[in-house]
């Protein structure tokens, strides 16, 4: 969501690092971006709209500072606007802040601020910031302890920073919303995310929760609530800042669909072996299963965690699987044997970090499924396996859903301690495979044949039911049309209400169910709405579908994966045609900070 970055250093680079750092952050949705850079007094610019919009509202001549920091908003309190974009300064306009986050009490705060006699220009949460900070130095504080006690004084969610006029330091703390801290040669960096600065550091600190930083050109000072200096550990990124570019492509979605083969070669790397027969992952290594398994997930991981409690079902192992929004680990029964697997892209996903600590909380074993290195939920939990995608910088998952299915199929072998033969063969195939999907694809046409559909149906049995779902996800975000995705069994119990001959059905044929769903193939093509087969079993279903789009048959558990990346393509290229925001869908975010 939100996206910040800051950077302290040389004064003629300031405007340069944060524009640069915007621009990186756009993929994490938004509808706002401003910069405050300190110099003898604080320049303030921000602009409802695209960072493209603020860059044409900058000073011809530049702004040279010692210290700046940036933001780019999506909406939570108070519409898009340049009033509401951040940074927001107090009434004096010594120090300005940026904030990701929800500050619950801002309401309380804020009329006892007005009462005060403080004026505020905004409708946000965040402005409160600002204000407390005032009120501390006006009572003799220095910067830092003004902005300690302002942001003791706040509830909720956040990752907060701020700077002052005619000084070099950024001050920053967080809790409960990420912030992570770069070190480089010529200066020191900090972001909401690892891309915001990547291009000039892969040296990185990562902020725990109720820590503060104290950064300028010179260093960086870590401290915890009461003060205490911490010795933080610092990490080397893996990701190269070239993988974040779009090599060519014209959307970044199209170049990460493009990546899966690699993103799964990446994932499954050391950790499958077809000589040995095993699959092993060595950070799960000491990890034991004693009793059920609970998913928590939103979204697309939602989608794959559906998946993966299949698989472990499958195994004779007890799986739920849980919307982290809905996750109560106070109604839900758990003990010390419960191991709840939290599946998230970004690590950071405000819903299902919730969740996680409330398992945590309760006595349960944690493991994070993600793709993000020292995000909050590989810190947190117990225990993680990383998906090894790479970086995805298109608001709509692609490669990552795709590597969360290949781990959950991994985690499956490693919990129930089977490791089939046949299932690892045809993991180690499943790249090639999919590059196959890539190559040979025919559903550009289809896409074209379709994009003025009414609305589109998704249907699936079995492990092809979650990939219904997600398909339907990905019509709906990136083309803004209706879309439907539905266990394929489900359709004749209500939606079959809204086949019509504009409503074309997707239909997932593959595996052992392939039989019964062409019986539900054949009760929408009786309403004569088209039917577009998804299949490794051509010659059933030629005679009944409208198209075709064939996959290689990698197995009943795996061959879904393939089938999800014709869906990928469909929603692109109807998107495409539409003239869609393909990255950056509106009223969408890459990473959910806020519950």
């Amino acid at each position: 969501m939100c996206g910040i970055i800051g950077y302290t250093g040389s004064e003629n680079d300031v405007l340069e690092v944060l524009m640069s750092g915007l621009s990186n952050l756009e993929y994490r949705g938004y509808d706002s971006a401003g910069v405050a850079i300190a110099n003898d007094s604080l320049s303030v610019e921000k602009r409802e709209g695209e960072v493209s919009a603020l860059e044409d509202a900058l000073p011809e001549t530049g702004i040279d500072g010692l210290a700046g920091i940036g933001h780019t908003r999506w909406s939570t309190h108070g519409p898009p606007s340049d009033e509401n974009a951040h940074p927001h300064t107090d009434c004096t306009d010594q120090v300005a802040v940026v904030h990701n986050g929800i500050i619950e009490n801002y309401q309380d705060i804020r009329t006892t601020l007005e009462d005060d006699g403080h004026t505020f220009q905004s409708e946000t949460d965040t402005e409160v910031i600002p204000h407390l900070i005032e009120d501390a130095l006006a009572d003799g504080a220095n910067p830092e302890q003004a902005f300690r006690e302002a942001v003791s004084r706040l509830e909720g969610s956040y990752a907060v920073a701020a700077v002052f006029q005619d000084s070099e330091t950024i001050y920053a703390a967080r809790h409960e919303s990420p912030l992570v801290l770069g070190l480089g040669d010529d200066g020191h960096y900090l972001g909401s995310d690892v891309p915001a600065f990547l291009e000039y550091t892969d040296r990185v600190i990562y902020l725990e929760d109720g820590q503060f930083a104290r950064m300028t050109p010179d260093e960086i000072v870590v401290t915890d609530r009461e003060g205490a200096v911490v010795e933080m550990a610092v990490d080397t990124v893996a990701w190269d800042p070239e993988d974040a570019g779009k090599s060519g492509y014209d959307h970044y979605m199209l170049k990460e669909i493009n990546e899966q083969p690699l993103a799964l070669r990446q994932c499954l790397r050391e950790r499958v072996s077809e000589l040995e027969r095993t699959i092993t992952v060595d950070e799960l290594a000491d990890l034991e299963r004693r009793g059920p398994v609970q998913f928590v997930a939103c979204g697309t991981s939602y989608h794959a965690a559906l998946y993966g409690a299949r698989l472990l079902r499958e195994q004779g192992i007890p799986a739920q699987c849980f919307l982290a929004s809905e996750y109560d680990a106070r109604s839900i029964p758990i003990t010390d044997e419960t191991l709840v697997v939290g599946v998230t892209q970004s690590g950071e996903t405000a819903d299902t970090m919730s969740a996680l600590r409330g398992a945590n909380q309760a006595g349960a074993t944690t493991l994070a499924l993600t793709n993000v290195v020292g995000s909050s939920a590989a810190r947190e939990c117990n225990y993680v396996m990383y998906i090894r995608a790479g970086p995805e910088i298109g608001v709509a998952a692609t490669k990552t859903f795709v590597s969360q299915q290949a781990a959950l199929a991994m985690l499956s072998g490693v919990l129930s301690e089977t490791h089939s033969s046949e299932l690892i063969r045809r993991l180690r195939r499943l790249p090639d495979q999919l590059q196959q999907v890539l190559d040979e694809s025919a559903v550009r046409e289809i896409a074209s044949t379709y994009v003025d559909a009414d609305a589109y149906f998704f249907i699936g049995r079995g492990y092809n039911a979650p990939v219904a779902l997600e398909g339907a996800l990905k019509m709906k975000e990136i083309t803004y049309k209706h879309a439907e995705g539905f266990a394929a069994g489900e359709l004749k119990h209500g939606p079959l209400a809204l086949v019509t001959e504009e409503t074309p059905v997707f239909a997932l044929i593959t595996g052992p169910n392939a039989a019964k769903t062409l019986g539900n193939v054949k009760e929408v093509e009786a309403r004569g709405a088209p039917v577009i087969a998804v299949t490794d079993q051509p010659e059933l279903v030629e005679q009944y579908a409208t198209h075709v789009l064939e996959v290689p048959a990698a197995g009943r558990r795996l061959t879904p994966i393939l089938a999800n990346v014709q869906l990928q393509l469909l929603s692109y290229w109807v998107a495409n045609e539409l003239g869609r925001s393909i990255d950056k869908p509106r009223n969408l975010a890459k990473s959910v900070t806020v519950e």
